[in-house]
């Protein structure tokens, strides 16, 4: 044990540089972007970018169109063979639990889809967590518009486009739930603009959950982090504290899943 090298010792640098392009590229429009853009984007040298993405196109990980750069054939063929949530899952998995244990409530991760909707992909619980709450929910899907998560990934989307796909009058699952439209965007707006959202009540009666975004290097949302518990244990006072711990776990979950942003 004493003998092995440090994590950072034993990082390639090479390697390291190489997945931040293919990152870079991957939010970079279909058509691709040029080994200028790239460098720039992805903080190296143009020399550097140029050599890895020769090294990368040889493998099939990258194309090139004329002279922009794109996702390469090979990458889609592996990604096919890929589970894409089970390294993720492994990673967070402690982090979730230290959350859930220092609430002891209900914590859950969820990756946004193609379809516009969440997968529940982790989850961790405290000793408190009995009944429905302890049930595995790995894979359930919950209502956009009444889960904390849900309203983290609809605030992702425009004013104009939740019009045209909600409709005036939501599905009520509670006394408290918004089914108003209307309602709801000015919810979403301040969900914008303070980085997280909550229900009270608003999906199962006395449950109160929070939600806070985690984002990549670019700010696109990855995933979200959520933690409920039934008010009579965890109530709105707990609130702030709550809010603080799961930032925490969020910049520390990044850190995890980005970290050759932070060691290269």
């Amino acid at each position: 044990m004493g003998d092995e090298p440090g994590r950072t010792e034993m990082t390639n640098k090479s390697v390291t540089k190489a997945v931040r392009l293919l990152r870079e590229l991957a939010a970079q429009p279909r058509t691709g972007a040029t080994v200028t853009t790239l460098a720039k984007v992805a903080g190296l040298s143009r020399p550097t970018a140029f050599r890895l993405l020769y090294s990368l196109e040889q493998g099939g990980l990258v194309d090139r169109v004329d002279t922009n750069y794109v996702l390469g054939w090979e990458l889609a063929r592996l990604g096919r063979h890929a589970d894409p949530y089970a390294g993720l899952v492994a990673h967070a998995q402690p982090l979730l639990q230290e959350l859930a244990d220092r609430f002891n409530e209900s914590v859950t991760l969820s990756i946004p889809n193609a379809q516009d909707a969440l997968d529940l992909v982790a989850e961790a619980a405290g000793s408190h967590v009995v009944g429905v709450l302890s049930r595995n929910m790995v894979g359930q899907r919950y209502p956009m518009h009444a889960s904390s998560t849900g309203k983290v990934l609809l605030a992702e989307q425009s004013a104009d486009k939740l019009r045209a796909t909600l409709p005036e009058r939501l599905e009520a699952f509670t006394p408290h739930t918004i089914t108003d439209r209307a309602t709801l965007l000015k919810e979403l707006e301040q969900v914008r603009e303070q980085d997280f959202a909550i229900i009270d009540n608003e999906l199962e009666p006395e449950l109160l959950s929070l939600s806070r975004p985690i984002r990549d290097s670019a700010g696109s949302l990855v995933a979200i982090l959520t933690l409920s518990g039934p008010r009579a244990r965890f109530g709105r006072a707990r609130i702030p504290e709550a809010l603080q711990q799961m930032q925490s776990t969020v910049e520390r979950l990044a850190e995890l899943f980005w970290r050759d942003s932070i060691t290269a």
